[in-house]
């Protein structure tokens, strides 16, 4: 059969059509009795049953960044599935709520099954570990926009709270409030320009430290989900006054976001050890220890706002959390003091 004037211009419609045939299995995985249209609808289908009193719908879009340049170069495509769908999750999570469900989109130059097939199993994957429905998505080939080899994820996530649950709640923070940090495991999606710039010329497959992992294996660990964390505290009974999610602006910009007016963060940054491919970062990247809690989470993913009569019953139910500083007055707008 000649070559379609189409597949000519760039764009092959059977190489899309392939991909999908790839992920099916994957994403309908995913579904629950709540999910009502089969892959290749339109638009995905999803019932809303077994809502929480006043209901809220959360939802937030987002990308992987440039961490999906580094991921092509080594041919890791799995992880930056993960990576947007825990992102994701992680932002309404902030906001009390539960995943629904899932949409990605993924552009590139030229569409290689295989490697969108491994990119939305890890999203599914990711989504299937948190309970959230993969709806739909969209596979994008466009030449021209896209340099050769280019390749891009976003997706967007939807969840519910009920009205009463929402998070933060600022008007229950006071003084002493203590601020819970939950690890990291990786600088998750952020930072990556800087990192890319910082690794340059570096042997990518060779141990960074005396751990042995090499150094663009330590790079690619996906972003962590928090939702079983959180779900924990509350089962434990733990009032959770509020969550941010340590991501792009790091401490200094996410803190204050959740912070009523006339109270700030004191953060003892002795209080967790920096993990050492943080220290490698700053190290080559030759940048100051503020801007590096800027750029990066240094070790702490998630920081919640609990009261500090809480912090026993954390510490049952999250052995590994670090009490890492607490609630001070101050004036007018909120802010991070890092000591």
């Amino acid at each position: 059969m000649p070559e379609s004037a189409y597949a000519a211009a760039g764009v092959d419609i059977d190489a899309a059509t392939r991909a999908v045939e790839m992920m099916k299995a994957s994403v309908r995985a995913t579904y629950t009795p709540a999910v009502l249209a089969d892959v290749g609808s339109f638009g995905g289908l999803f019932a809303l049953t077994d809502l929480p009193a006043n209901p809220v719908l959360v939802a937030s879009t987002d990308g992987v960044g440039t961490k999906v340049k580094l991921a092509a170069q080594m041919g890791c495509w799995e992880g930056i599935g993960h990576d947007i769908v825990n992102h994701c999750a992680n932002d309404i999570l902030v906001q009390g709520a539960r995943p629904l469900f899932f949409l990605d989109y993924i552009a590139t130059s030229k569409i290689v099954p295989e490697h969108v097939a491994a990119a939305v199993t890890g999203v599914a994957d990711a989504c299937r570990a948190i309970g959230c429905a993969l709806l739909g998505g969209e596979t994008a080939e466009m030449p021209g926009v896209y340099t050769p080899g280019s390749f891009d994820l976003a997706g967007t996530i939807v969840g519910v709270v009920g009205r009463d649950q929402l998070l933060p709640r600022s008007d229950a923070m006071q003084a002493g409030d203590v601020l819970i940090g939950l690890p990291s495991v990786s600088p998750h999606t952020n930072g990556y320009s800087l990192i890319r710039k910082a690794i340059e010329g570096r042997d990518l497959s060779a141990p960074f430290d005396d751990s042995g992992v090499g150094l663009a294996d330590a790079l690619l660990i996906p972003h962590k989900a928090y939702v079983a964390e959180i779900a924990a505290l509350r089962a434990a009974g733990v009032a959770v006054k509020g969550l941010a999610h340590i991501t792009g602006g790091g401490f200094l910009d996410n803190l204050p976001r959740i912070l009523p007016a006339g109270l700030s963060a004191r953060i003892d940054r002795s209080s967790w050890e920096v993990p050492p491919l943080f220290r490698k970062l700053v190290e080559w990247s030759g940048i100051d220890s503020t801007e590096a809690y800027r750029v990066w989470n240094m070790g702490v993913g998630m920081v919640a706002v609990v009261g500090a009569d809480a912090v026993a019953s954390v510490r049952a139910v999250l052995p590994d959390a670090v009490v890492m500083g607490e609630l001070v007055i101050t004036d007018g707008a909120p802010k991070v003091d890092l000591r």
